[in-house]
């Protein structure tokens, strides 16, 4: 599909129209970075004022399936938003940090030589259904109209609340162990769910620690990453002449 929605862009596209853009977000790149380079780009096609978004929030350190709404389909952000998210995760256990990935150094370890594949398995089928998730400390939650992670960067301590999830299944896409203590898990979920805190409790439900070291969107909704566009794609689809897409977002 990537191959076929690029033949169908160029300058004279109707992007006020509406189009949905699956995008292949770079690891580094926050999502409004991504919606940053699509207006640009729509911009110097003469489009200045036209509305671009995206439905559904990736992390920086994550990769995959970013949906970026163009003109009229921006009415369709919390349609769009509200589709089952299926990711690729991988968790290194015995260790945990504050943000329960890699943007904070691991300030805990945790005896994980006793986990085992067929352990792993039989916990995560009890990830599978509705339940409360507590988000991490370090995300963008609002809490008395402060951003949670502002509370943690001032170092005040604050009781997050839990949020009402579903996870649709979760199995093992690949297992380290014994060698290393790292398994990749295959997650279908709800709207609002944080992988990071799956990757900590998953670690706490094995006795142990853990930690989210990757994380790929495969899919949101009907759109798969098989059939997302980068950015320098996108950008020499509709820019021929241009070589490569600039290496800073902004």
């Amino acid at each position: 599909m990537a191959d076929t929605l690029l033949e169908t862009l160029g300058p004279g596209y109707p992007f006020v129209e509406g189009l949905v853009i699956p995008v292949d977000k770079p690891l580094g790149w926050t999502s409004t970075d991504v919606v940053r380079k699509v207006r640009t780009l729509m911009r110097k096609l003469g489009h200045r004022k036209i509305k671009v978004g995206h439905a559904g929030t990736l992390d920086p350190l994550a990769t995959g399936v970013l949906l970026v709404c163009v003109g009229r389909a921006t009415k369709r952000v919390d349609e769009l938003q509200a589709e089952e998210k299926e990711y690729l995760a991988t968790v290194e256990l015995g260790a945990t940090t504050p943000s329960y990935d890699l943007e904070h150094p691991i300030d805990a370890r945790y005896p994980w030589k006793h986990i085992t594949r067929r352990q792993i398995e039989e916990v995560l089928q009890g990830f599978v259904g509705e339940q409360e998730q507590e988000p991490p400390l370090y995300s963008a939650k609002k809490l008395e109209g402060k951003r949670a992670y502002e509370y943690a960067r001032e170092g005040e301590e604050v009781k997050m609340r839990t949020t009402r999830i579903t996870i649709y299944a979760a199995s093992v896409e690949g297992c380290e162990l014994p060698e290393v203590p790292r398994v990749t898990v295959r997650i279908a979920c709800s709207k609002g769910t944080y992988i990071r805190s799956f990757a900590r409790d998953l670690g706490e439900r094995l006795g142990s620690g853990g930690h989210l070291v990757a994380l790929r969107r495969v899919r949101s909704g009907g759109f798969r990453a098989e059939e997302c566009v980068t950015p320098e794609q996108l950008q020499s689809r509709l820019f021929p002449d241009t070589l490569t897409v600039e290496t800073n977002p902004a």
